[in-house]
């Protein structure tokens, strides 16, 4: 099974839509949004899969965004996500909240941890835990998202060929 893990879209409908189309190409089964979704519109651009979203820092208004994650019937889980697939435990937050990041991944309960914030694309062990920072679709360079194979915890960093 092939996770899509994206991060910070911050509203930006372009880099949104060419990452969509570039998950398009794998046999992705489900999409994490780590937050900073920012805008409505770009909750509906993740209709293809079952999508999970979490708030970010930037997330200002939440009642709207959950309204719009619900009117697509995909799942807000507010600022943490906990759920499992093809028998991997897994957390996910925005990260910004440090003690709960730092918690989460040390507790040793999950197999794979993804976060964002940063806009810094990275992945390393901590035990058993694969920690993930998928990059982000908005201020980086590059902007990019991360594609998690879930039988092997192997992942690829997809690059997005615009960078504005």
């Amino acid at each position: 099974m092939l996770l899509g893990v994206v991060s910070d879209t911050h509203g930006h409908i372009r880099n949104t839509l060419e990452a969509v189309t570039r998950l398009a190409g794998f046999d992705i089964t489900a999409v994490l949004h780590c937050g900073d979704i920012v805008s409505p519109g770009i909750v509906p651009l993740f209709a293809e899969w079952p999508t999970h979203f979490v708030f970010g820092n930037c997330d200002e208004d939440t009642a709207e965004l959950r309204a719009a994650i619900g009117d697509v019937g995909q799942t807000c889980h507010g600022r943490f996500g906990e759920l499992e697939l093809d028998g991997r435990k897994i957390a996910f937050l925005h990260g910004d909240d440090g003690l709960r990041f730092r918690e989460t991944i040390a507790g040793g309960k999950y197999d794979l941890v993804c976060y964002g914030h940063t806009h810094k694309y990275e992945h390393h062990r901590d035990g058993k835990t694969l920690v993930l920072n998928p990059g982000a679709l908005y201020r980086a360079n590059p902007h990019s998202f991360a594609v998690v194979d879930l039988k092997t915890l192997q992942v690829t960093h997809v690059p997005l060929t615009s960078q504005d």
